[in-house]
């Protein structure tokens, strides 16, 4: 079978019962650039054949078994899009005619100039590799509208975020996810996975800072029966669970050093011996990490293995602190109050400028998931309930920091509905276009940074 190649490799297959002439056009197709791969009957050459294959059909009509024009409605079920170029003698052009009614690409009357294959197969080539092309760009659009409803945000480094995933989730990399307590590390892992080609696998999630030391080797290798006391059956552990998906480590910084050391040869060798088993078993996993930990700086102390950090830290994803993506915060907390709303069958109350002010002037140690918490309180509207409790008694953010923050929202918001536009953005908010410049240097805001978050 042809490998899957990027849209710019197009390979030919070729069928051609007649070796001499089989050799011959193969010769002059790899001549001008182009892999090919003979066949002498349809029979043999099907196995190709599959949807959204990089490749060229060039096909001798009258062959042993089935012909060729037979062939084309099989090819046509596959992938409507796939070019077949029938070769045919003089008596046969009526039939090529209609073939060509019947979809084919076109045909080349033999004898036929290697020139004229060749030209044939380079238009067919072209036309291929523009339908691959507009193929992967609608894929692209759609899983960027996917995620877009999964990893919320629509600041800068969100976007820069989900590009990101999308662009490692369609590699086979192991990946190191990086992120404070509560930024979606899991949700990133689970991104990944989903918009990868293993999405149809299964995603196996293990905490390795929730699981005594004792149990994580148990819990990840799986054990055999008798293997240790209480051990009456087999049981396969996480490793196997995701054979074809992918294994999400959290908490990985927690993982103890002697399964590091285990796990280690799992992923350089891909097979699992599970625990009281000298059993090899093959294993095909991607793995994704998460630590809130910097690992690298561990593995410098001697508290995580070296050889394990470079293994699992082929690629890294780093999640923002909430902090860090203030324009957000206004979006997350309304996205959390209405699921919150749903859950307890509650109106969301109006929220004031001096509440939203104390949302954009908080750090949120605890991000999202704090976010969420303080949201689906201030929906309960529970008698006497702070927006933000435990802020009683602490000396709040100065008048000048709350006022540039609430600001800064407010001016992020109009440049970022009218894609960075500063004269549509001050007209909108009714100010004069130097006053939104002046505000903008001040606040440290780039009209340009919103272009690539427009709608």
């Amino acid at each position: 079978m042809i490998p899957s190649h990027d849209p710019e490799d197009i390979a030919v297959v070729l069928v051609e019962d007649d070796e001499d002439v089989r050799h011959g056009c193969a010769q002059a197709l790899e001549l001008a650039g182009f892999v090919v791969q003979a066949f002498g009957s349809v029979e043999a050459a099907r196995k190709a054949v599959r949807p959204g294959a990089p490749l060229v059909l060039l096909c001798d009509v009258m062959l042993p078994g089935m012909h060729a024009t037979q062939w084309l409605p099989e090819v046509r079920a596959v992938d409507p899009e796939l070019p077949m170029i029938l070769m045919t003698g003089h008596g046969d052009i009526a039939m090529a005619v209609q073939a060509i009614r019947d979809g084919a690409y076109d045909f080349i009357e033999k004898p036929a100039s290697s020139e004229r294959i060749v030209a044939v197969v380079q238009r067919a080539a072209e036309k291929r590799r523009l339908v691959l092309k507009v193929r992967a760009l609608d894929q692209r659009l759609a899983a960027k509208r996917s995620i877009d409803t999964l990893m919320l945000g629509r600041s800068p480094a969100m976007e820069q975020l989900r590009r990101t995933v999308l662009s490692l989730a369609a590699t086979n990399a192991d990946v190191l996810v990086y992120g404070e307590t509560g930024t979606g590390k899991e949700l990133v892992a689970r991104c990944l996975h989903d918009f990868s080609p293993r999405a149809a696998g299964p995603f196996v999630p293990i905490n390795c800072g929730g699981l005594p030391d004792t149990l994580v080797e148990n819990e990840l290798f799986g054990h055999e029966a008798g293997a240790f006391t209480g051990a009456q059956k087999s049981r396969p552990g996480k490793l196997e669970a995701a054979n074809g998906g992918t294994l999400f480590l959290d908490e990985v910084e927690s993982m103890p050093l002697p399964v590091q050391v285990k796990l280690l040869r799992v992923l350089q060798e891909r097979v699992v011996e599970r625990l009281g088993s000298n059993r090899a078993i093959p294993v095909d996993c991607r793995v994704v990490a998460a630590s809130k930990a910097d690992l690298k700086k561990l593995s410098d102390e001697g508290r995580f293995r070296a050889d394990f950090y470079y293994r699992i830290g082929v690629a890294f994803v780093e999640i923002p602190p909430l902090r860090e993506r203030r324009d957000d915060i206004g979006m997350l907390f309304e996205h959390f109050a209405l699921t919150a709303a749903a859950r307890f069958a509650r109106d969301v109350p109006a929220l004031t400028a001096s509440q939203h002010a104390e949302l954009m002037a908080h750090d949120w140690p605890g991000n999202l998931r704090e976010l969420s918490n303080v949201a689906s309180r201030y929906v309960l509207a529970l008698p006497g309930a702070r927006l933000l409790p435990g802020t009683a008694g602490e000396a709040p953010a100065a008048l000048n920091e709350q006022l540039d923050q609430f600001e800064r929202a407010l001016i992020a918001d109009a440049l970022r509905r009218h894609g960075g536009d500063v004269a549509a953005s001050a007209k909108a908010m009714g100010l004069p276009k130097q006053t939104l410049y002046d505000k903008m240097k001040r606040l440290h805001l780039n009209g340009a940074d919103f272009k690539a978050a427009s709608h």
